[in-house]
């Protein structure tokens, strides 16, 4: 009987135990993909560049996009700067680096400026060692328009930042989407930050041209390219922006538009609101 009692209590305890399993090793994942972030964003290559963290939150922006060093992350428009510099060495060693240069395609392109896009991924890799200190060799860089059959299914994370406006106003934001799409494997998430315009904001103000787009715009757009809202974050909010200048968001920092005219005012505000958003693949 005893035997039997025994029996029974090691069998009643064994389903909880397994099942606490995935959540310890979740809990576990998540703590060293946070202390490789910090690492990352903590590092002195990225020298005057951490003066924008009050603005951009890299580590929270980064954590609520659920990246970890061990990930296949690719960052669209890379340009060996800002993110790059925290990405390519967050990931270099465990996980795999993708640079994702805009497609040479587009029929608002000039044909110089097609050709620097498809020179995008024999120029970037050599460019970006430079800025980030890691090997060209662990730098992968293509461009949409010819992402390479055995890379397609196999990414975990695609973060598009401050760009949306421009693909939207070159007239390919779908297609990228649709060529991001297959390259994410099965439940694999794309982050976007986007400088957000006000809910009513005329249509003529928000088809990029002034840098702002309407936050319910790119959940729809994201929809009818085979993606789900996975959620919203409020990090790179910044309610002092009014989102109205006719210079549109290049009249705040860092670019200021106008110069001195009114600079310090500029200044008070702040980099612009954005929007902070994460989508799955269906």
């Amino acid at each position: 009987m005893r035997t039997m009692i025994l029996s029974a209590l090691i069998a009643g305890t064994a389903l909880p135990l397994m099942a606490a399993a995935p959540a310890i090793a979740a809990q576990a994942s998540s703590t060293s993909a946070s202390t490789a972030i910090d690492a990352a964003v903590a590092a002195d290559l990225r020298g005057e560049d951490k003066a924008r963290d009050q603005y951009r939150h890299p580590k929270e922006t980064l954590e609520f996009f659920q990246v970890g060093p061990n990930m296949v992350v690719a960052e669209y428009a890379a340009d060996a700067g800002w993110y790059s510099k925290i990405l390519a060495p967050l990931t270099a060693t465990s996980g795999k680096y993708v640079a994702l240069g805009v497609s040479p395609t587009a029929a608002s392109f000039n044909e110089q400026r097609k050709a620097q896009m498809a020179a995008y991924p024999t120029s970037y890799p050599e460019r970006a060692a430079k800025a980030t200190g890691i090997a060209a060799d662990k730098i992968h860089a293509y461009v949409t328009n010819a992402v390479p059959a055995e890379l397609n299914g196999t990414v975990d994370r695609i973060l598009i930042l401050r760009m949306l406006h421009n693909m939207n106003r070159w007239g390919i934001l779908g297609s990228e989407l649709d060529a991001m799409h297959k390259m994410l494997k099965p439940g694999g998430m794309i982050g976007i930050e986007q400088h957000r315009a006000k809910a009513d904001a005329p249509a003529a103000y928000t088809d990029g041209s002034k840098g702002y787009l309407k936050e319910a715009d790119v959940i729809a757009m994201f929809e009818k390219h085979g993606f789900e809202l996975v959620g919203k974050s409020e990090i790179n909010a910044n309610p002092r922006d009014t989102a109205d200048y006719p210079d549109g968001v290049w009249t705040l920092p860092p670019n200021y538009a106008l110069k001195d005219q009114d600079k310090a005012r500029y200044a008070a505000i702040g980099e612009s609101d954005r929007m902070t958003m994460l989508f799955r693949k269906k």
